[in-house]
């Protein structure tokens, strides 16, 4: 009988929030649908969710999971570099990150 002996990572999944200064809010808008595509294209990326709050223009819900901690990282250090990453220097990040374990 044949074993499978496939190593399963966790999964990482980040949730929280931005919040943007008044002086970013327009390019943080204009910058995101570009941003959501890169990252939905992205190898390891399962879901990406990020939805500016209807009663605070200010705030972005932010949900995304990847499925590796490598995929996840991969991930990180892209934005860094990348277009969001600039237009959003100023903004107040307030994650949590968990790593859920495979079935």
């Amino acid at each position: 009988m044949a074993t499978d002996k496939r190593v399963h990572m966790p999964k990482v999944k980040l949730s929280g929030f931005i919040i943007v200064p008044e002086g970013d809010l327009d390019v943080v808008r204009s910058e995101l649908p570009n941003h959501i595509d890169l990252t939905r294209n992205e190898p390891g990326c399962i879901s990406f969710q990020v939805r500016q709050s209807e009663t605070d223009p200010h705030r972005f819900d932010v949900n995304e999971t990847f499925e590796s901690r490598a995929a996840f990282e991969l991930h990180q250090a892209r934005v860094k570099t990348s277009r969001w990453g600039a237009v959003t220097s100023n903004v107040a990040r307030h994650y949590e990150i968990e790593e859920e374990q495979p079935d």
